[in-house]
């Protein structure tokens, strides 16, 4: 039905649903599908047209949590076909490198690296194959009376306005959606760190420096070697959160790049005109609670990570693990009790990513003056501890392939 409208045809807008999703992006895409298997009417509504959803640049390293996830929802065949299944990554400090054994260190586990841009593809076409409902391009969405067993979704399509009602809303719209934005101040404690730095990253059609992602700590500045696929990689330098991505020619990038890598990754590294260059600032964000009665927050409306971890979309697929457990639980005995273990559960596995988060962002980044002398001297030496001692490895591949659910 709404991939009808997306080819011209008219839309014909629902008026009734059990759950209504604000947001088309992986966590509302990912949701929507679970609950289409678990037999649960869902509707998705989002304010961005399908070409800018999956215009949206994103990284893509994914748990292995979040690929069962993706196979329980039957959208996992193009990611284990396609995605590139990694057993490490590299630690580059100062020009020295240490690989991480994730494998070896974890019992076996490993990350694929997939685009999210990919996962929202594969979610848009299993969705419009079962004939689902997603209203793009909707306009003034508005959450009302959701703390009545009676919610509503109030919002505007095709120059009119249309009521949904239904009996959960879930807000899958993103950090700057209406749903957080909705919930009375007195209702919700905000919990965030900006940090002083941004990603300068660049996209293009170039091999990746290494078959596996390479972190780089730099007296110059934080560097991460990154891949989408065998033939695109994705670069980042740390840059200054005032700096413009204009201020950068591709000279430039592919320049400050090697004087950050190893001599060795410096030698490989293959350069070629960038198809996107962006600066992207980093933050940590938590809200609590994720529930206002039959009102619930997920993925980036619910908390926001560095990337340093590749945590981002991980959380957001958590978050929907937690969910659909509260939803099936409450459509199958009609009682709110199953509801309520939704936000303790999320936030519990939410605050240990943020955690490591930003454990591996402020060890791996310069701060320019933001920290003390003795500050930088402890980050020297726990950098040290962690590339000669295994137990500390150890303890970074559990956190970076994700911890259980």
């Amino acid at each position: 039905m709404a991939e009808g409208r997306l080819r011209g045809q008219p839309m014909r807008f629902p008026t009734r649903t059990q759950v209504a999703i604000i947001g088309a992006g992986p966590a509302g895409l990912l949701l929507g599908q679970m609950l289409h298997k678990a037999g649960i009417d869902a509707v998705i509504l989002e304010q961005r047209s399908a070409d800018y959803v999956l215009g949206r640049i994103r990284a893509g390293v994914i748990e292995q949590t979040t690929a069962a996830l993706l196979d329980r929802a039957s959208v996992g065949a193009r990611m284990r076909a396609e995605g590139l299944v990694h057993h490490g990554f590299s630690l580059c400090v100062d020009g020295e490198r240490q690989r991480i054994d994730l494998s070896r260190l974890t019992g076996g586990k490993i990350v694929t690296v997939y685009g999210q841009t990919e996962i929202t593809r594969d979610l848009m076409q299993a969705r419009a194959e079962a004939g689902l409902v997603t209203v793009y391009e909707a306009e003034n969405v508005t959450p009302l009376h959701f703390d009545t067993a009676k919610p509503i979704l109030r919002f505007e399509a095709n120059g009119a306005t249309h009521e949904l009602a239904c009996e959960v809303i879930a807000g899958c719209d993103g950090f700057h959606g209406i749903c957080r934005a909705s919930v009375p101040p007195s209702a919700i404690s905000l919990y965030e760190k900006i940090y002083p730095f941004g990603w300068l990253g660049l996209l293009a059609d170039v091999p990746p420096v290494d078959h596996e992602l390479i972190y780089v700590r730099h007296p110059r500045g934080f560097a991460l070697c990154s891949m989408r696929s065998k033939t695109r990689s994705r670069y980042y330098l740390q840059c200054d959160l005032n700096d413009s991505a204009a201020n950068w020619s591709d000279e430039a990038f592919w320049a400050e790049l090697r004087r950050r890598l190893d001599p060795a990754a410096a030698a490989a590294l293959t350069t070629g005109p960038s198809l996107e260059k962006s600066i992207a600032p980093l933050r940590s964000f938590v809200a609590e609670p994720l529930r206002f009665g039959r009102l619930f927050l997920a993925g980036d409306a619910a908390h926001i990570v560095p990337p340093t971890g590749a945590k981002g979309l991980n959380l957001a697929a958590s978050d929907v693990h937690y969910l659909l457990e509260a939803l099936t639980g409450f459509f199958r005995t009609g009682q709110d009790a199953a509801l309520a273990h939704y936000s303790p559960r999320a936030l519990a596995r939410i605050w240990k990513a943020e955690r490591f988060s930003w454990w591996f962002t402020s060890l791996m980044h310069r701060f320019d003056g933001a920290e003390s002398a003795f500050d930088e001297r402890l980050r020297g030496a726990e950098l040290a501890y962690l590339m000669q001692s295994e137990a500390a490895q150890a303890s970074l591949a559990e956190n970076y392939v994700g911890l259980a659910f």
